[in-house]
């Protein structure tokens, strides 16, 4: 999935694929499931183009919405696309 690097959005305004860096400095993104993702833990490399890269393998689980249980994603955010493992 291709990803979209957009600015900080303001409330829960971002979709699946997006990606962003907060005015603390900290990147977050959103996996093609729906999960947010912290990448404070991530190394991330800003490329030219204005996609990222983030190491190691992202792994996210948690709740999208009330009633459907649990998710979880695992893969990697590279030069701005998403591809699971």
């Amino acid at each position: 999935m291709q990803g979209r690097r957009i600015p900080e959005p303001e409330g829960l305004n971002f979709q699946p694929g997006d990606y962003w860096k907060a005015k603390e400095g900290f990147w977050y993104a959103v996996t093609p499931n729906g999960l947010l993702a912290n990448l404070a833990g991530h190394s991330i490399t800003e490329h030219e183009d204005g996609t990222i890269t983030a190491a190691p393998s992202i792994a996210t689980s948690g709740y999208k919405d009330v009633g459907e249980g649990q998710a979880s994603w695992h893969g990697y955010l590279k030069r701005g696309v998403w591809e699971e493992c």
